[in-house]
């Protein structure tokens, strides 16, 4: 009877397994691609959940179409919200032109985003609007909402194809804003199979003519767990003009608090 039971159990494991293999299968089948475009972009951003807060030093280094260069030295801080959208600040060290200029965004999930530029020349901080967001900001190819965290309810989402980048597997998505002061109708957005992280996104005007080609590399973890890029290189193809990124000297857990993060501060920030 031992033997009987235990060969009766081998069978139907295998005619379970069988079954769930068939069902996972036809829900895979089932998926459409707005679906499986969500699944991709929430498994990204969870993924990169829980790190606190941390910082980073760049130098953005911006081209015009004859190749002429201006390079400037800024310091970013970053603190995670539970929930909500990301707070993060960005100061500028050099040139003494814009020593001192920050900009404070707040993050929001359902909401418009709110941001604050600190011009140092007139001593005041200056709101920027919902329909100035797709400005450029403070003359480079990054526009004032490239800046905020790309939450996953600002967008929705369609997985358009499987594809290589630079021999790198890929899914490739379509990302359409929520927010009708954007200054993109959709982007398309190339996220590695292994890791989640994007690599690549065009941005469509709101013409739907390619805009923009933002490429990520450089990619290091931290933390033994969270991905940063060490350059950004975002290229204007309907002016011929670039603008790159250049990460160095990050650091995470650096005990920030939503203080560090209050526009009240922005004058005295350092």
């Amino acid at each position: 009877m031992t033997a009987l039971r235990g060969g009766y159990s081998t069978q139907t494991r295998a005619a379970s397994g069988m079954l769930l293999s068939l069902l996972l299968a036809f829900m895979c089948a089932a998926e459409t691609p707005e679906e499986k475009g969500l699944a991709i972009a929430t498994e990204s951003t969870l993924r990169d959940t829980g790190w606190g807060d941390y910082e980073t030093t760049a130098t953005m280094v911006l081209r015009n179409r004859q190749g002429d260069e201006s390079t400037r030295e800024l310091r970013i801080r970053y603190l995670e919200q539970e929930d909500d959208g990301d707070k993060s600040l960005v100061v500028f060290d050099r040139p003494s032109d814009i020593k001192g200029t920050a900009l404070l965004t707040h993050t929001h999930k359902a909401e418009a985003d709110d941001q604050w530029l600190y011009l140092p020349a007139l001593k005041r901080v200056k709101r920027i609007s919902s329909s100035n967001k797709s400005g450029p900001f403070v003359g480079s190819e990054f526009a004032y909402e490239d800046l905020s965290s790309q939450e996953v309810e600002k967008h929705t989402y369609k997985h358009l194809r499987d594809e290589a980048l630079d021999g790198l597997p890929c899914f490739v998505i379509e990302r359409v804003p929520v927010d009708p002061d954007s200054g993109y109708t959709r982007q398309i957005v190339w996220i590695d199979q292994g890791e989640y992280r994007i690599q690549k996104v065009d941005f469509y005007d709101r013409k739907d003519a390619l805009l923009k080609t933002l490429s990520v590399k450089g990619y290091q973890l931290y933390l033994d767990k969270y991905w940063r890029a060490g350059e950004l290189n975002m290229i204007n193809h309907q002016t011929g003009k670039s603008t790159q990124m250049l990460w160095t000297n990050t650091l995470f857990r650096k005990g920030f608090t939503s203080r560090d993060f209050d526009q009240s501060s922005l004058a005295s920030v350092k």
